[in-house]
């Protein structure tokens, strides 16, 4: 008995070392240690989990809305209804379209400081027009949802704008370059966008612009706001709409080469005026919209680009007017990589009395209306009636009353008029017709020119490419105040590297 017992140890130590010699002992691996080379493990790889992106609208975030219709000033507190213009994007979405509703109130009316009322009665106007802040504080979606929202109004906005594009570089002779179509093309689809949201708007035709011009004459008149005034209203709180996964391919496409002829949508963040402005000045601006190729998506939303101030000249005395050129040489998407990029301003939005044009190289400069001829003439005009006027027999000290009308009318609007009538004064009317014609040609003429002024927030498009390496620009073509290597970015802008 004890012998078999023995004989089955024997026989199971035996078994036990010759399977330990066929498979060697694995080591324990720690966490964050690694296998020697040759150790193959034996569980698979799992796959990656996929990558999700936040859909969210940042503070600070400015929703570009226009008046839907005219509102007469009345009151604080008084109701106001807009459109969004132009579509919020979060990465590669629209969250927000073009057509969204806003709602919001008159939140002050500005109190006429008696200086300012003094100036105003001088000139014949008895009901100034004040300065009106507004808020914004309920959004309306496509689908009807309703979102709180509390915005604060940016300085500067409240105008009626328009979208200026730069003027068309000459082509060369014989040389077709298909990137610089596709920038026109793109422009042109700007402003096709453009045009499709004023649409939507209630703006005043001609008659009506007409009525409102005469009752502005009177001395007395009501204060509007006309229909197509854009605010930009910024969000003092996010907006959150979900998320989405970014798929690999997204995620690979996202940095490559940009397509010939990009044209970006862009938010400007650094208020800009040509009095101000110096050159040297840093410029940042941000993408209101994705730069998608196709259904690939090159640069997301919120991307920002880094740039300098290269000319700034502030408007001077004779009606010499502001210039100011911007260059954008840095690109820095959300994930932080800088790249260098060339681009220029290729359009941009302005205040309709602004009188800004950009010129093929995206240089702005402030122009005055040819309009001031006219109205200059036509004071020397009435001040000359009024000078000369005299009744048919040539003996009366106090001329006609249509010439001193006409002589007030030139000095004080409606009210020199009939004062001119009233008062049976030749010098009186004189007087005032010489007044009018002085101011007239001072202000148009000898005054100081306008300024070219950007706000913040100012909507741009700007076109964009990379370097490519030994381009060059010939001398006759770079702007005076460009270096030769800053003139050569200007003209590598549409030869976009491969």
């Amino acid at each position: 008995m004890a012998f078999a017992r023995v004989s089955c140890t024997i026989l199971l130590a035996l078994m036990s070392t010759a399977a330990a010699a066929q498979e060697p002992p694995v080591p324990q691996l720690t966490p964050g240690s690694e296998r020697k080379s040759g150790i193959v493990a034996s569980t698979p790889t799992l796959p990656a989990p996929p990558q999700t992106v936040t859909l969210t609208v940042p503070k600070g975030t400015p929703l570009q809305v226009a008046l839907d219709r005219e509102i007469h000033i009345k009151k604080v507190g008084q109701p106001m209804h807009g459109r969004l213009v132009e579509p919020v994007y979060a990465f590669d979405h629209i969250v927000v379209p073009v057509g969204s509703e806003l709602i919001g109130t008159v939140t002050r009316i500005e109190t006429i400081s008696a200086g300012k009322r003094t100036l105003s009665v001088l000139n014949a106007d008895l009901t100034p027009e004040r300065k009106v802040e507004v808020g914004f504080n309920e959004l309306v979606l496509a689908d009807g949802r309703h979102l709180p929202v509390h915005t604060t109004v940016t300085p500067g906005s409240g105008q009626v704008i328009k979208l200026v594009t730069a003027a068309d570089a000459k082509e060369k002779k014989n040389v077709k370059d298909v990137a610089s179509e596709k920038t026109k093309e793109a422009k042109q689809q700007a402003r096709q966008e453009w045009d499709n949201a004023m649409k939507q708007l209630k703006t005043p035709g001609r008659v009506r612009r007409l009525e409102r011009y005469g009752e502005a004459q009177l001395p007395l008149h009501r204060q509007y706001i006309p229909a197509g005034t854009v605010y930009f209203a910024e969000l003092d709180d996010p907006l959150d709409f979900g998320s989405e996964v970014m798929t690999a391919p997204m995620a690979s496409s996202i940095g490559v080469s940009f397509p010939p002829g990009a044209v970006v949508h862009a938010r400007l963040l650094t208020p800009l005026s040509s009095a101000t402005a110096h050159k040297g000045q840093g410029v940042e601006a941000v993408l209101s919209q994705p730069l998608m190729d196709g259904d690939r998506l090159i640069l997301p939303q919120g991307s920002r680009l880094q740039g300098t101030v290269r000319q700034a000249q502030p408007a001077r005395r004779m009606k010499k007017n502001g210039q100011l050129r911007i260059a954008f040489q840095q690109l820095v998407p959300p994930d932080g990589i800088e790249q260098k990029i060339v681009a220029t301003l290729e359009a941009v939005q302005a205040g309709k009395d602004a009188n800004v044009k950009l010129d093929s190289e995206g240089g702005a400069e402030a122009t005055t209306s040819k309009s001031r001829y006219l109205a200059t003439a036509l004071s020397i005009g009435l001040a000359a009636m009024s000078a000369g006027n005299h009744d048919g027999d040539g003996d009366s000290p106090n001329g006609t009353a249509s010439g001193r009308a006409a002589g007030g009318m030139g000095g004080f609007k409606l009210i020199g008029m009939v004062t001119g009538a009233l008062v049976k004064s030749r010098a009186f009317g004189t007087a005032m017709g010489a007044y009018g014609a002085g101011v007239s040609v001072y202000s148009h003429f000898i005054a100081r020119g306008r300024e070219v002024v950007f706000p913040k927030n100012t909507a741009m498009e700007v076109g964009i490419g990379t370097r490519t390496p030994g381009a060059t620009t010939p001398p006759e073509q770079r702007t005076p105040d460009a270096t030769p290597s800053e003139s050569a970015a200007l003209a590598d802008l549409n030869r976009v590297a491969p």
